[in-house]
């Protein structure tokens, strides 16, 4: 993967084509995944210019826990 040997450095968005079906898709987050995925096989910190990138699209994957309201008797 080209990211985590810098050949990518600050990206903002990772765009995937498909130019036989004439669509394109946004796959930042399952970039960031991966990223992250490869990084933690490896034993290793995700690289600093590549952290922003993560952080901020690898949410996306994270389990969301919605508040319960409490009640005080």
């Amino acid at each position: 993967m080209g990211m985590l040997e810098g050949q990518y450095q600050n990206p903002v968005r990772v765009v995937g084509f498909n130019t036989s079906e004439k669509w394109s898709e946004d796959v930042s987050a399952d970039v960031a995944h991966e990223v992250r995925r490869r990084c933690d096989l490896q034993l290793r910190d995700v690289p600093f210019y590549l952290e922003e990138f993560v952080e901020r699209h690898e949410s996306r994957f994270r389990d969301m826990q919605l508040p319960l309201p409490v009640r005080l008797a």
